[in-house]
């Protein structure tokens, strides 16, 4: 077997609805390292209000293994498939990774957002998300960094001063 199979790398998993969390655990407690950006959010009942905390990308969890060992990951209760082409599993970019994993440690407000197939490829080059890479985009006078995933095609937006951000 090749090198490139026994490396580890990242892979989405698309998951059954509301099993991000269940299928993250549950990797975690195969040693298996998984990844699974959430975000904030308030939710409303008809007697309360509640911050609670939900997937960054609904339906998906982001999990790091090498292709010989992806049985043990497609087995796991709530895991639908290995995200890719055909029946292949396709490798997640690790700047795409990496990107995602500052932006989640960052003190900004993000949130999930429609990914773009078009926009200027930026990257930021001071403050919290220096050396981070995404698409520049401008959101009624503000600009706005998309950090995307382009094997699922979901992305996440912070707004960022446009100063800060160069041509990559």
């Amino acid at each position: 077997m090749n090198e490139i199979m026994r490396e580890p790398r990242w892979y989405a998993v698309r998951t059954r609805s509301r099993h991000e969390k269940l299928v993250r655990d549950q990797l975690e407690k195969q040693g298996v390292e998984p990844l699974l950006p959430t975000v904030k959010r308030l939710s409303q009942w008809k007697d309360r209000k509640k911050e609670i905390e939900v997937p960054l990308f609904s339906g998906y969890c982001f999990v790091k293994f090498s292709r010989e060992a992806r049985l043990p990951v497609q087995q796991v209760s709530g895991v639908v498939e290995i995200v890719g082409s055909g029946n292949r599993p396709e490798p997640i970019p690790e700047a795409e990774i990496d990107a995602l994993k500052t932006l989640m440690t960052s003190v900004l407000p993000f949130d999930s957002h429609p990914y773009l197939h078009e926009g200027m490829q930026v990257e930021v080059v001071r403050g919290p998300l220096q050396g981070v890479q995404g698409i520049l985009l401008r959101k009624e006078k503000r600009h706005r960094l998309v950090i995307g995933v382009r094997l699922i095609q979901q992305a996440a937006a912070v707004e960022i001063d446009v100063r800060d951000v160069v041509p990559a």
